[in-house]
């Protein structure tokens, strides 16, 4: 347990923590994984205001627990001056933003810097909530999806035209009919899958939330 007796030895405990919670790698991520973020946004918010509220929203019900005693350290130690501070912020950051992933299920690789490189379709995203309007968004993947369908399709369409010519322009055939067709299989099933079924990994449990689709390391949908 944390004493405050000593900003140094805080400082250093803190900082030990925030190492050992993970280490960033050069990906393209969600927008809750950085600095930029709006996780760390709210948390920053929170803890000018000492209110611990803002930031609820971003875990599960369960972990609710573990945030508020995360927040109290972190205002205790922020009171020791601004290296202190600065290490107990960061600590925060990385315990929400950790506990958050872990809710929806997703590893967390560790908190990344301000102009880290965000998924093209996060930016879309976060662009559409504030313009109000979905039709970029809705075009870029629209577009993707299109492209890479197109690809597939020819791709199997021409090696299937020479699948009789050796066992080896079999294989490519089956492959490419393999690719395409798992392809499609996918985006339809994510296509044809409820909002709920993702509200219900946040510790939402409504009745109508359809069972999530998952799939083998082939890519098929798995059965039950």
């Amino acid at each position: 347990m944390l004493t405050m007796r000593n900003p140094v030895r805080i400082a250093l405990s803190l900082l030990a923590i925030v190492g050992v919670l993970g280490l960033p790698t050069p990906r393209a991520l969600a927008h809750c994984d950085t600095m930029d973020g709006p996780v760390v946004a709210t948390a920053k918010k929170a803890l000018e205001s000492k209110d611990v509220t803002p930031v609820l929203r971003w875990i599960a019900a369960d972990d609710e627990k573990a945030i508020r005693e995360a927040f109290q350290k972190t205002l205790a130690v922020r009171a020791k001056g601004d290296d202190a501070k600065q290490l107990a912020d960061m600590y925060f950051f990385e315990t929400l933003v950790r506990i958050h992933r872990a809710s929806e299920g997703e590893p967390y690789t560790g908190l990344q810097h301000s102009g880290t490189e965000i998924e093209p379709a996060v930016r879309a995203a976060d662009k559409a909530l504030e313009n109000g309007s979905v039709e970029d968004a809705t075009k870029l993947v629209t577009d993707a999806v299109s492209k890479g369908i197109q690809e597939r399709f020819a791709r199997a369409k021409e090696t299937r035209a020479h699948a009789d010519g050796s066992v080896e322009a079999g294989r490519k055939a089956v492959a490419a009919y393999v690719e395409f067709t798992h392809y499609l299989e996918r985006l339809h099933a994510d296509a044809s899958s409820s909002a709920h079924a993702h509200h219900a990994g946040h510790g939402e449990t409504p009745e109508s939330a359809p069972a999530q689709v998952e799939h083998d390391k082939n890519g098929n949908v798995r059965k039950e």
